[in-house]
C-alpha cells in the first residue's frame, strides 16, 4: 500500500499542530512550596524519608528517641534543615 506524499505531509501536519496546542494546555506542575522557620528551610515527612532512604515509622521513632527534634505546625511535622545535619552527623554514620 502506498500513500501519496501530499496526503502524508498533511497529515503530519494536522498531527504536529495538536501536538503544538497539547503542548500549550499542558503546564508544569507547581512546585512545592518550600517553608522556612526563622529563616530555616523546614523539611517534612515526605523529604526526609526521601533524603535518608527511611520509613515513617523509623522517623517516628527516631522522634521518639529524642535523636531528631521536630516541630509540628498544623498538626504536620517539620525539621529544621540544621537539626537534620545534626542527626546525621550523630547518628547516621
Amino acid at each position: 500500500m502506498f500513500i501519496e506524499k501530499q496526503y502524508l505531509e498533511s497529515w503530519m501536519q494536522c498531527i504536529m499542530e495538536r501536538f503544538d496546542r497539547l503542548e500549550k494546555n499542558i503546564s508544569k506542575p507547581p512546585e512545592k512550596e518550600r517553608l522556612t522557620f526563622n529563616g530555616e528551610l523546614l523539611l517534612d515527612n515526605q523529604d526526609l524519608c526521601m533524603m535518608l532512604n527511611v520509613s515513617k515509622r523509623s522517623l517516628q521513632r527516631y522522634r521518639s528517641l529524642g535523636w531528631l527534634s521536630f516541630k509540628r505546625i498544623d498538626q504536620k511535622t517539620y525539621y529544621l534543615e540544621s537539626e537534620v545535619e545534626k542527626f546525621i552527623k550523630e547518628h547516621l554514620k
